[in-house]
């Protein structure tokens, strides 16, 4: 019976494991931003990735956008933002190999 509980065990955790696909990361804005239409202050800010979309908080301030993940050649060795204007256009998450291109949002803004 014992045998049965942990294979049971081992068997819902890969599953739960394999359907939460939500990347979850930090940043630091270093200038203001804005996100369909929502203004983030320069500062930490979290961001969540799951089903083509990023979901940016700082603190109570929530936005949610469009992204498309790609995978680069090599790791980035710092997390580096690409600003247009105020709208971030692209992450590179540092420690890792992912390429955040934000979709344009303008409609919208």
């Amino acid at each position: 019976m014992m045998k049965r509980f942990v294979l049971f065990s081992v068997i819902s955790l890969a599953v739960a494991s394999a359907a939460d696909k939500t990347e979850k990361f930090g940043v630091n804005l270093y200038q203001p931003a804005v996100i369909n239409g929502t203004a983030f202050k320069a500062g930490d800010a979290k961001i969540e990735i799951a089903d083509g979309k990023a979901v940016l908080k700082q603190g109570k301030v929530t936005a949610q956008v469009p992204v498309k993940v790609e995978t680069a050649d090599e790791k980035n060795p710092l997390t580096k933002i690409l600003y247009s204007d105020q709208k971030i256009t692209d992450i590179w998450v540092g420690g890792s190999n992912k390429h955040i291109v934000f979709q344009d949002t303008a409609a919208g803004q």
